[in-house]
């Protein structure tokens, strides 16, 4: 099953666009030549992301994550903690977020 999540066309060349997710919200974002789409929820307190330069930051803690690998770069999130990323296929011109395939 899938559900769209964006037009490629709306994600923008820099930074990252937030767009709804089952009542929750993902960063979307150009990945090298793909895309990727990350749950927009810190893994230290869930707090939600800013998009700065290439990481993504949580404005209550400071928390770093590397939009790239979804690797913490530095903060009080577990050393070991990575962004969630979704599962997504690019088809007809959208990202779509993808599951039970």
């Amino acid at each position: 099953m899938k559900h769209e999540l964006i037009r490629l066309a709306d994600i923008p060349e820099e930074g990252s666009v937030i767009v709804p997710f089952f009542g929750r919200e993902v960063h979307v974002y150009r990945a090298g030549e793909g895309y990727r789409a990350a749950a927009n929820t810190c893994l230290h307190f869930g707090g939600p992301l800013e998009c700065r330069g290439r990481e993504l930051v949580c404005p209550w803690h400071g928390a770093r994550f590397d939009m790239a690998t979804g690797e913490r770069r530095e903060g009080p999130a577990r050393k070991d903690a990575r962004l969630m990323f979704l599962s997504t296929i690019v088809e007809n011109g959208a990202l779509h977020y993808v599951w039970g395939e």
